[in-house]
């Protein structure tokens, strides 16, 4: 089974260790942007709707956010194991393309996309 090269995973430790870097600061940014918005709070009825759309939006991200910050965690720890950048579907190498895009991939595309 062919695997990535001590450079290639370098790469991929350091792009996951960036991403995890940037979500960390993203979660918290959205954490204060889900905050309740408090009932005594002066705004219209169509602007409070309006915040309450966008904090609903929030909170999806946050979820997504916080869920891509757990699996990047998780290829942080597999990234000098040997299966790590291997199919777990097909057991076929995932492409470096793929791997420097989205490190936490487990799958190959062909197989995500049969998802």
């Amino acid at each position: 089974m062919p695997s990535f090269t001590e450079e290639e995973k370098s790469n991929i430790k350091e792009k996951i260790e960036q991403d995890l870097i940037t979500l960390k600061e993203q979660i918290a940014i959205l954490e204060e942007k889900v905050k309740p918005i408090a009932p005594d709070c002066s705004l219209g009825r169509l602007t409070r709707l309006e915040a309450m759309g966008e904090q609903h939006v929030n909170n999806k991200i946050l979820d997504e956010s916080k869920l891509r910050l757990s699996r990047l965690t998780n290829a942080l720890l597999r990234v000098d194991k040997p299966m790590f950048g291997i199919c777990i579907e097909c057991e076929e190498t995932i492409g470096m393309g793929r791997m420097s895009i989205r490190p936490e991939s487990v799958r190959c595309v062909e197989c995500a996309s049969n998802l």
